[in-house]
């Protein structure tokens, strides 16, 4: 029962930031109109017990004046008017069609909601790299945010207004049962309303067994959401990485890898499919023989002439719906446990990214009044514990360029990511000139989906940039070729090569004019006379621009003022 509370405690949490939020008020008017819509066709299921019992009375009466009345346009029976069936029916078409349209307006609503949300968390703070370094049991971010928000806000409402309907109808039908069913002598002890009674145990009855046939599958959905995003995600690399794979070779070994993973979603799908097998034996069984019991429990009465055939009808349709209301819970177990599923996944991303947020980089990053960029007592690790770099200082003046060296493994690399307030393992001062713009370029440069465009304007808003300045910028670095394709899409990472992506990354820095300018192996896929071109524009181009770079090609180092070593765990300068 514990774990019952949590869970829906987690629930709550979920779904209770929507509806305080500012779309509170449209999200609170779609849901009022779909309950009273609901509650509508609720309402209209009561009218139809009592229409039922006159026209099957008609029937058997062989009344067909009043049996056509019932069916078309409606009439009196039994001294009560009633409408007509296709009056009703027309009526509960109409209904039920704007009661699932305004249920899928609420749905988007919420889940464009909720997505904004979560991608806006998971991205602030650089919570997404954070967890993607320290928390190996979040997995398939993109599938919590893609597929679980959907499923979540799908289940929710559907399986919160199906819980609503089956509350209002048991009250609304229970009272007609009573009336109908009448006292039932056991033992010489009047039982009052019995087939109510009998509703009753009857469906506690079958949800307690359901839980016990069907809880298993709570874990295999579980697991199987996670098997599921794991396998796409294999599929996604092999699609990304499509030439280093090509090149290698690695097809067989590819194959081998996502075989291995489908296997894993496969062999869960059949214990998924094994548990439901058992479930739907119970709840199939379960629903055949609810749809006889009542009338079984209501012969004795009709055949001893105390209720009519109408009577007999209405009975057994008040007590299908009664006994179905008690049974919602069995009704929908299966869709339960993947809902509870849903909700483990989403909480425990949530929590991962409030974690990431919270924790502290060990590098401290500051605003100073100095024009520098100061790098002091800093000392990095890996996330073993291993420490790469010792009580590191530097410092970078406005239009000085500094260039690092040393062993690969060295800890160069890391110390770029802790200047850029990335790296989580470690402690030191990094101090940055308050309203300064930095930009880094890493050696493998990063390429949105999207325009060429898009692309050579990242991280800026391509709309804000001139075409004149983006064509100048393609120039200048050596990419002329590209400046008539800016309006076309296409996988850039895959159409360039890798050192036309470098060259790419720089035109970058000629449109951001960053005051301090960062560059890890940023020319490493060019030859020399392209990366001496480019360092070169980089002075000529951006003056007053500091440059750090990190390299291991001697000839860099006559682009740069001073040079720094990294060895054996200590950051020191170079003799000229």
């Amino acid at each position: 029962m514990r774990r019952v509370g949590h869970f829906l405690s987690d629930a709550w949490a979920l779904t209770r930031p929507y509806w305080s939020s500012s779309e509170r008020g449209r999200g609170v008017a779609l849901l009022a109109a779909v309950i009273v819509l609901n509650l509508s066709l609720v309402g209209m299921t009561v009218v139809l017990t009592y229409w039922q019992r006159a026209f099957y009375n008609a029937l058997e009466q062989k009344d067909g004046a009043t049996f056509w009345s019932l069916l078309l346009l409606g009439g009196e029976a039994d001294g009560t008017w009633f409408p007509g069936f296709c009056l009703v029916a027309a009526a509960y078409i109409l209904i039920a069609v704007y009661q699932l349209y305004l249920r899928q307006a609420l749905q988007i609503r919420w889940r464009r909601w909720l997505t904004e949300r979560y991608l806006a968390d998971w991205l602030a703070d650089r919570a997404y790299y954070r967890i993607a370094l320290t928390d190996p049991v979040t997995d398939n971010p993109d599938q919590r945010i893609a597929d679980d928000i959907r499923l979540f806000v799908d289940d929710t409402l559907t399986l919160g207004l199906g819980l609503m309907n089956s509350v209002v109808t048991l009250f609304s039908f229970i009272f007609v049962l009573w009336s109908l069913s009448g006292p039932l002598e056991v033992l010489g002890i009047s039982i009052p309303g019995y087939m109510v009674w009998v509703a009753i145990l009857y469906s506690v009855l079958g949800t307690w067994l359901a839980h016990l046939i069907g809880r298993r599958l709570i874990d295999l959905n579980f697991l199987q959401q996670r098997v599921e995003a794991d396998f796409r995600y294999g599929l996604m690399r092999v699609r990304d990485n499509v030439e280093g794979v090509a090149l290698y070779g690695g097809e067989a070994d590819e194959q081998r890898g996502l075989t291995a993973r489908f296997r894993a979603l496969m062999e869960n799908w059949w214990a998924i499919m094994v548990a439901t097998k058992r479930l739907t034996f119970f709840t199939a069984g379960f629903t055949q023989v609810a749809s006889i019991f009542p009338i079984v429990v209501a012969a004795p009465a009709y055949f001893a002439g105390r209720i009519p055939l109408g009577g007999l009808i209405q009975t057994s349709s008040a007590f299908g719906q009664v006994q179905g209301s008690l049974s919602w819970f069995v009704d929908n177990y299966a869709r339960l446990t993947e809902w509870r599923a849903t909700v483990e996944r989403l909480t425990t991303f949530d929590r991962a990214i409030a974690t990431a947020r919270r924790t502290d980089t060990g590098v401290e990053t500051q605003s100073g009044a100095d024009g520098a960029v100061v790098v002091n007592g800093v000392t990095l690790a890996l996330p073993d514990g291993r420490i790469l770099l010792q009580d590191a200082s530097l410092r970078l003046n406005r239009a000085e360029a500094v260039l690092i060296t040393g062993a690969s493994g060295s800890g160069k690399s890391t110390l770029f990511r802790a200047i850029a307030g990335i790296w989580p393992f470690g402690r030191g001062v990094v101090t940055v000139p308050e309203g300064a713009r930095a930009l880094f370029l890493p050696q493998r440069p990063y390429f949105p989906l999207g325009t060429l465009r898009r692309a050579v304007c990242y991280p800026l808003d391509a709309q804000d940039v001139p075409e004149a300045a983006i064509r100048d910028a393609l120039t200048a670095v050596g990419l002329s070729r590209l400046v008539d394709r800016l309006d076309e899409e296409d996988s850039w990472d895959r159409r360039l090569s890798g050192g036309e992506q470098q060259r790419l990354a720089f035109a970058r820095a000629l449109l951001v004019q960053p005051g301090f300018l960062f560059l890890d192996e940023a020319t490493a896929s060019l030859d020399p006379a392209g990366e001496e071109a480019l360092y070169r524009l980089v002075r000529e181009r951006m003056p007053e621009t500091a440059v750090l770079s990190i390299a291991h090609r001697p000839a860099v180092a006559r682009f740069h003022d001073r040079q720094l070593n990294v060895a054996e765990g200590r950051l020191s300068p170079v003799s000229a």
